[in-house]
Formats: C-alpha cells, sequence, structure tokens
C-alpha cells in the first residue's frame, strides 16, 4: 500500500539534490511517468471487474493521508506491529546483525525504522524505497539529521518491479530487507511468491528479511479497521480519483462512488472498492468507460495469513523462517526469515 526501473530524466541519471543541506540525502528517482501511470489506469479500468493499481493511492496527499489511518483507533495493524517491534527490538537488531545495508520497502513516514535503527550495531546505510517522492525527500532529509553516521539512500522507486540498490561508501557486511506493515497482503498469492523471491535476491548471501504480516482474527476487528467511523479510510480510497482527475485529466465525480470494504472469507482478505453509485460514463485519457449503478473499482486487496501458511509460501522463495514474534492476542506477527543454505 507502490513503476519503472528506468529513471526519470528530469534531473541527470535520476539523481535528485535533496537540498542544500550538507547532512541531507541525495534521492535516487525512478518514480513511474505520467505515461506509466495513464497505461496502468487504462488497463486496470478496461478489465473486469475493473481495478486500480493500490500503488497509485500514494501521492504526497494519499500518502498523508495512509499516515492519519496508522493513528486511528480501529487500525490495529500499525499500533500492534509498532508495540512488537518495541519490545523485541533488541532481539530482532540481533537477527539482523552488525554492518548491514537496510532497505525497507514501502517505507512510508520510517517511524518503525527509526527504533530498528537505534539498536542496530554500526549500521552502514539505510535505503527507504517508496513511491511518494516529496514524502520520501522530506522524510529521508530528517533521517540525515537524526543519524548522521548512517548513509541516507533513498530510492523513489514502484518496489514491485526489481531495482538495483545504490552502492553505499562503505561495504556493507551484508544487506537486509524489512517490508513492515503487512505490506504483502497486498499482493494476490502468486504476486506474493513473486515478490519474495525477489526479496529473496535483494537480500542475498548472508542476509534476511524482516516482515510483519497481518493475521487471521475476529472479521469484525478486521472490517472495522477498514471502515473508520471518521472515514478517514474512505477518504483515502477515494483520492486515488482525485489523483487520476489531476494527473490525468479524467472527469471522475468523487461524489457519485462509494467506499466499500469488506472480508471475504475464503480467500481470507480484506477487498477495497470505490462503487458506482449510478450509471455513468468517465473520459480517461481520450478513453471512455461506463459504469453501471452498484459496479465497483477494486482498488486493493489486504491479505490476512497464518504464521504456518505464510512459512511455507516463504519456503517456496527460498526462504527459512528464523524467529516469530506477535502480540498478545495473536493479532499481528513480525517474522525473520532467512536464506536457505
Amino acid at each position: 500500500m507502490m513503476g519503472s526501473s528506468v529513471a526519470r530524466q528530469d534531473h541527470p541519471a535520476g539523481i535528485l539534490p535533496m537540498n542544500n543541506a550538507s547532512s541531507a540525502a541525495v534521492l535516487l528517482n525512478l518514480q513511474p511517468d505520467a505515461a506509466q501511470f495513464l497505461a496502468d489506469v487504462i488497463a486496470g479500468l478496461s478489465g473486469s471487474p475493473k481495478r486500480l493499481p493500490c500503488k497509485y493511492f500514494y501521492d504526497e496527499r494519499g500518502s498523508q493521508l495512509f499516515d492519519d489511518i496508522c493513528g486511528l483507533e480501529e487500525y490495529y495493524l500499525t499500533r500492534t506491529e509498532d508495540e512488537i517491534i518495541r519490545a523485541h527490538v533488541q532481539e530482532m537488531a540481533d537477527q539482523i546483525g552488525p554492518g548491514v545495508m537496510l532497505v525497507e520497502y514501502g517505507s512510508g513516514s520510517s517511524t518503525k525504522t527509526q527504533v530498528l535503527l537505534d539498536h542496530l550495531i554500526n549500521p552502514v546505510a539505510y535505503v527507504p524505497v517508496d513511491i511518494s517522492r516529496e514524502h520520501l525527500r522530506r522524510t529521508a532529509n530528517g533521517l540525515s539529521r537524526t543519524y548522521p553516521h548512517i548513509e541516507m539512500l533513498p530510492v523513489c522507486a514502484d518496489f514491485t518491479r526489481p531495482f538495483e540498490l545504490p552502492t553505499s561508501r562503505r561495504t556493507p557486511t551484508h544487506s537486509a530487507v524489512f517490508f513492515p506493515g503487512s505490506t504483502i497482503g497486498n499482493f494476490q498469492p502468486r504476486e506474493a511468491r513473486a515478490m519474495l523471491r525477489q526479496l529473496a535476491a535483494m537480500c542475498g548471501a548472508g542476509g534476511g528479511l524482516l516482515i510483519g504480516i497481518d493475521l487471521v482474527k475476529d472479521i469484525r476487528v478486521i472490517e472495522a479497521a477498514y471502515n473508520d467511523a471518521r472515514g478517514v479510510t474512505a477518504e483515502f480510497n477515494l483520492n486515488v480519483l482525485r489523483r487520476i482527475n489531476t494527473e490525468l485529466d479524467a472527469n471522475f465525480e468523487l461524489s457519485q462512488f462509494e467506499h466499500r470494504a469488506v472480508f471475504d472469507r475464503q480467500r481470507a482478505r480484506v477487498e477495497l472498492s470505490l462503487v458506482s453509485t449510478r450509471h455513468q460514463c468517465v473520459a480517461v485519457g481520450g478513453r471512455a468507460f461506463e459504469f453501471a449503478p452498484g459496479e465497483p473499482i477494486v482498488t486493493e486487496y489486504s491479505h490476512k495469513y497464518s504464521i504456518e501458511g505464510f512459512a511455507v509460501m516463504a519456503a517456496e522463495a527460498g526462504l527459512t523462517l528464523r524467529r516469530t514474534w506477535t502480540d498478545a492476542g495473536n493479532k499481528f506477527a513480525v517474522l525473520h526469515f532467512a536464506l536457505l543454505a
């Protein structure tokens, strides 16, 4: 909750100076351009059911809305994962090991990562990877000031596609990937397996993966997390249509779409969609798309797991489970995997 491996040429080689401060990080810009955005939207709306990739939630406004969601009472995921990490951070840091280049997929505001950075021994570099460039820019600049001894190498990219790690000034002993927030749950099973293979390749020899997964639990608890009383999640969901209007000159009437989030028991996933409230026609990129009353645009899946089932899926990607940490209510789990020998 994410592209192109070719850098945008709004600065040589896609390298963007963060600001003029000496402590500022330098951002590698692999952000999807408008042509890719449009192609993905056209392809998604041409399917049945209609879909929009959830990676496009995250422009600057969407990233801020998601930060707001993380603070909601109903949204247990962030709060629970944070509690687990704070309770067991030294054990996690020991699993990761000294001299690491830490790579975080979907870094957002990097709040959980700072707890890790405070406990790691001699970390060489931190590589936050996120699709929202301005949000990433501000976060990386702040971290550069807080951790001047750790090289900050932010990458603005769609992490669902392979990308090359930046080269740090110091040579790390190994790389480790941090993938919190149960973002892996946004992928359908085949996609999740492919992502785990990509994560294993990113870790490389001697590396490891620290990942958060949301566990199957009381459906009422799950559905409430995506239907908060304040309507912030609904605003976040609708923001993708606002973004398409603004950046792709579309004419979605946001008031004619409603947020919906329901749990599919059979597939163990929450399905987020935007449902048309009437018959309407929307223009995007010179194409017209018809919507029937009640027709949804699927915007996100959020799969829930058992620890055992997820470990089996990770093993198929060459990863073996080393440690497991959960909260008292078994709502959420943080797992550490290493590459199989």
